[in-house]
C-alpha cells in the first residue's frame, strides 16, 4: 500500500515477523525493491521508502542532501509507521544511508543488509569531486551520470540498463545531484564500527576497491555475487531474495 508520511512516499505491506525496511540507490525508488517486497510479504511486513527528491517524495524545503539527512528520512518513516525494531536493507547510496541510521540508532536496527553499498567518496580527489558537482549543476547532468554509470550497467541485461537510466532521467536534478554529492564527505567507517548487530555486505566485482566498505572495515562480513551489474536486485532478484532469506534467518 502506497502512503505518504510527511513529504515522503512509502510502500508498506505484509504482516508478521520482524519488519524489513528497504532504502534505494541514488536516482532509485521503491519499485527497485518490488521483487523483494513481494517475496518477503508472504511471511512478514516489508516497507520501502522514496528518499527526499526521489520517486514520489518531495524535494526537501531546506535543500539539504547529506547522508545524515537521508537517514532522517528513514527515521521519519519508521517512527511514522510505529516500527520500533526492524532490519535495514540498503543499496548503493541507500547502503550509506542505512549505515548512518544504524550507527546512530543501533538499538532500533536488528540487522543491516548492504547491497553493493556505495564506496567511501572521501577518497575521490577534491578537484575531481568539485568538477563532478559543478557539471551536475548544468543541463548536461543526466548525460554525465549516464556516462559514469555505464561501466556499472555493462553486465546488466538491456532492459535493466534502460530502466535504470530512464528512471535516473525522471528523477529531479536536485535529487540526483544531492544524492551523489552526499557521498563525497560521508564517513562510513565510524557508524559501521558503532553498529554491533548482524551485518552483511553483498558486493559485485565492481565493489572491490580500497574505498569499499568491507575493505575499510575488514570485520564486516561480505559475500560476492558474480555476473551482475551494480543494480543486483534488478539483475538477479532471486539471488538477492535467497541471500536476504539466509541473512534474516540469523537475525533475532
Amino acid at each position: 500500500m502506497m502512503r505518504s508520511i510527511g513529504m515522503l512516499n512509502v510502500d508498506d505491506g505484509g504482516e508478521g515477523g520482524l519488519p524489513v525496511v528497504f532504502v534505494h540507490a541514488s536516482a532509485g525508488n521503491t519499485m527497485h525493491w518490488s521483487a523483494q517486497l513481494a517475496h518477503l510479504r508472504r511471511t512478514r511486513r516489508a516497507v520501502a521508502l522514496d528518499l527526499r527528491g526521489h520517486g514520489r517524495s518531495a524535494l526537501p524545503p531546506d535543500g539539504q542532501f547529506r547522508v545524515e539527512d537521508f537517514a532522517r528520512d528513514v527515521g521519519t518513516v519508521v517512527d511514522g509507521l510505529g516500527l520500533q525494531r526492524f532490519v535495514l536493507v540498503g543499496h548503493s547510496l541507500g547502503g550509506a544511508v542505512s549505515v548512518a541510521y544504524a550507527g546512530a540508532h543501533p538499538d532500533r536496527v536488528a540487522g543491516l543488509f548492504l547491497l553493493d553499498p556505495a564506496s567511501d567518496g572521501r577518497l575521490i580527489p577534491e578537484e575531481q569531486a568539485r568538477g563532478l558537482m559543478a557539471v551536475l549543476a548544468t543541463e548536461a547532468w543526466s548525460a554525465v551520470v549516464e556516462e559514469a554509470w555505464s561501466p556499472m550497467l555493462a553486465p546488466s541485461r538491456p532492459e535493466v540498463r534502460e530502466r535504470v537510466l530512464s528512471e535516473m532521467r525522471a528523477t529531479s536534478q536536485a535529487g540526483v545531484r544531492g544524492g551523489l554529492g552526499a557521498l563525497l564527505d560521508f564517513d562510513p567507517v565510524a557508524p559501521l564500527r558503532a553498529y554491533p548487530g548482524p551485518r552483511l555486505s553483498v558486493v559485485t566485482a565492481l565493489n572491490e576497491e580500497p574505498g569499499s566498505y568491507h575493505r575499510l572495515v575488514p570485520e564486516l562480513p561480505h559475500a560476492k555475487v558474480e555476473g551482475t551489474g551494480h543494480w543486483v536486485q534488478l539483475d538477479a532478484p532471486d539471488v538477492v531474495n535467497t541471500l536476504l532469506d539466509g541473512f534474516l534467518a540469523t537475525v533475532r
